[in-house]
């Protein structure tokens, strides 16, 4: 079993900004492989699946950002997976240019508030995580405004291609295996 975590901020103000790609490529693989993701437990709403005969589930912590890790935790805990083989985390990327993948085995958590929590809940590094780009804040923006910012239409589209072409990344990862995925999607676009 697999649990699928895609971070963002719950709340309609929230939606579709740079820090939400993790929540909408959730929606992009739930839509695909018609998942409902609207069970409320584990600090999460989460909806349990199949996809191309792996079982999952898919998750979108409510905790908001950082503190996704205790969403995590309880998830780990009550489907008792070994979450460095068996977790995979979706979130932006803001060091990515918009619309690139960056698929890891392991690693710290660059900056990233949510990763850092979700790593002090763990205990360890070693989970999988799909990076998605969102880009670059520009000179003088707060970080904060930046990613709870929405894209322009211009990078919108990219982003999207790329919410979908994490998804594809993700069932990779689960039907074949990581290495794979990483040759496939870690290329630039």
């Amino acid at each position: 079993m697999y649990i699928i975590a895609g971070l963002g901020n719950p709340g309609r103000q929230y939606a579709h900004t740079r820090h939400n790609v993790g929540f909408d490529t959730i929606d992009v693989l739930a839509d695909k492989y018609r998942i409902d993701v609207e069970n409320k437990k584990f600090k999460a709403l989460y909806g349990k699946g199949i996809i191309e005969g792996q079982r999952v589930v898919l998750a979108k912590p409510q905790t908001y950002m950082n503190l996704s890790g205790e969403s995590i935790r309880e998830l780990i805990d009550f489907y008792k997976i070994d979450e460095s083989k068996e977790l995979i985390v979706i979130y932006d990327d803001i060091s990515l240019e918009p619309g690139q993948l960056r698929i890891r085995k392991k690693g710290s958590a660059g900056g990233h508030n949510g990763i850092k929590n979700i790593i002090a809940h763990l205990g360890s590094q070693e989970f999988l995580r799909v990076k998605v780009g969102v880009g670059e804040k520009p000179k003088g923006y707060d970080l904060a405004d930046y990613v709870l910012s929405r894209f322009p239409s211009d990078e919108r589209e990219q982003v999207e291609e790329a919410m979908k072409r994490a998804a594809e990344a993700v069932v990779k990862m689960m039907t074949e295996d990581v290495d794979a995925a990483m040759n496939e999607y870690n290329r630039k676009v």
